[in-house]
């Protein structure tokens, strides 16, 4: 009496499965290539049906997924107006003299310094340079030391285009100067006053990339 082969620990019913071994009369060579034969027929039958849904050689799914219509009011309008003849430019920063300006030359105990700057036009040609806060930097020295400087605690910084006539010199507005020290790190505290009894403080300023040449020195009682 022939002996039952162990069941499988896999399948429940004792039985084995003929996809993952085939069992019959004949070698198993012969049913491993009836199966490999049947599984090629579906895969040729699945991709029948693929190329019935997409067929091969037409794009148009892609290329239309792909285009967007852009107005042409948006596709032909130029990045950007030429200048019109005649109109004035942006000065070239060899044609721009910068001046450091104090509104006095010693402050006695209690007196705040105003700080402004003056800037020329030295070339032939009116242009445009820009007098706002935002390219404005004030700077207060006591020797090596830069003991304040206006853009370390600046807020709501502006552009002021100005357009400067040939030869023609402005002055800003002044800004007051508390005699403190500053840094980037003490805007929401009280900051040390600097020094004073006769102290000596040099301004330097700058205004559309160019610094003055020379300081506004003055005193602190």
């Amino acid at each position: 009496m022939a002996r039952r082969p162990p069941q499988d620990p896999s399948d429940e019913h004792g039985t084995r499965s003929p996809l993952r071994d085939p069992v019959g009369p004949k070698d198993r060579s012969v049913y491993v290539r009836r199966r490999i034969v049947v599984l090629l027929g579906l895969v040729a039958v699945v991709t029948a049906v693929v190329l019935m849904i997409v067929r091969p050689g037409s794009d148009s799914a892609v290329t239309n997924a792909g285009k967007v219509d852009v107005p042409s009011d948006v596709s032909e309008k130029p990045a950007a107006d030429p200048a019109k003849a005649g109109e004035p430019v942006a000065c070239p920063t060899s044609s721009l003299e910068v001046l450091a300006v104090t509104d006095q030359g010693s402050y006695g105990g209690g007196e705040l310094p105003q700080l402004s700057l003056s800037v020329k036009n030295t070339g032939a040609e009116a242009c445009i340079a820009d007098l706002g806060t935002a390219g404005m930097t004030f700077i207060i020295s006591s020797g090596s030391d830069d003991v304040w400087r206006s853009t370390d605690c600046q807020t709501e910084a502006d552009n002021l285009p100005v357009v400067l006539k040939a030869g023609e010199l402005l002055e800003t507005e002044p800004i007051e100067w508390d005699r403190t020290r500053s840094s980037t790190e003490t805007c929401d505290i009280s900051r040390d006053p600097v020094g004073a009894d006769g102290a000596s403080y040099h301004l330097t300023a700058a205004v559309g990339g160019v610094a003055s040449t020379d300081t506004a020195q003055f005193l602190l009682y």
